[in-house]
């Protein structure tokens, strides 16, 4: 029975212009270095500058994998809670989506979880589009047949929640709270007929301690 890992990471700190900063940069390449043992098949990142330098920068360690675009990795808000979903703290968030933007994330998390949250495909097609992207070459598993696939999504923190949220088979609302700091890993396995396995979510023991838990609001922290 083959296993889809996919290795969720949220890009590394960015300035307000959304580039990544030195400190991003670092926290992208420690990353890098955490997963280089890990037989990664490819890594996706959103089409955001802030991703895809994060992605780049980690794939530094990953040599010969390829590196494309995933468009539905990108930043959006998966679901607008109704009223009586939305606790009262974040009220105000949701102030000023209007339906279209609602409806327009929420295909967008559908788009999301049917692309990467399954099982490996057949003859390597996790792969393929990014093979034909960067040229990596042939690849040589027998048409028909499975095998476990590795792959990193660097993305961003909204787009992991709603990942979690669907692996734990958990109320659509419920991706609300689940944040990850800036590089921290996440890791949901996918096989055949049976529920998502979260392997782990919001890890950084990658990270010295004064480049851990940027992205979450400054706070005392363990």
């Amino acid at each position: 029975m083959a296993t889809r890992h996919l290795y969720l990471a949220r890009h590394g700190a960015a300035n307000a212009f959304g580039e990544l900063t030195g400190i991003g940069n670092q926290q992208a390449g420690l990353l890098g270095e955490r997963l280089a043992g890990v037989p990664v098949d490819a890594v996706w990142h959103s089409p955001l500058p802030r991703a895809v330098a994060s992605a780049h920068e980690l794939a530094r360690h990953l040599p010969n994998v390829p590196v494309a675009e995933a468009a539905e990795l990108i930043d959006h808000v998966p679901y607008v809670p109704s009223p009586a979903e939305t606790p009262p703290s974040w009220v105000g968030f949701f102030d000023g989506y209007d339906e279209a933007e609602a409806a327009s994330g929420q295909r967008l998390a559908e788009a999301l979880v049917a692309r990467f949250a399954k099982v490996p495909e057949r003859a390597t097609e996790t792969t393929a589009k990014a093979t034909e992207t960067t040229a990596k070459g042939t690849e040589t598993t027998p048409e028909g047949t499975q095998r476990d696939t590795h792959e990193v999504l660097v993305t961003h923190a909204y787009p992991i929640a709603w990942l979690v949220r669907h692996a734990l088979d958990a109320p659509p609302s419920r991706w609300l709270g689940l944040n990850s700091a800036n590089t921290a890993l996440t890791v949901i396995e996918y096989r055949d007929r049976l529920p998502p396995t979260l392997v782990m979510f919001n890890d950084m023991s990658h990270l010295p301690t004064g480049l851990r838990w940027t992205g979450f609001p400054e706070s005392i922290r363990p």
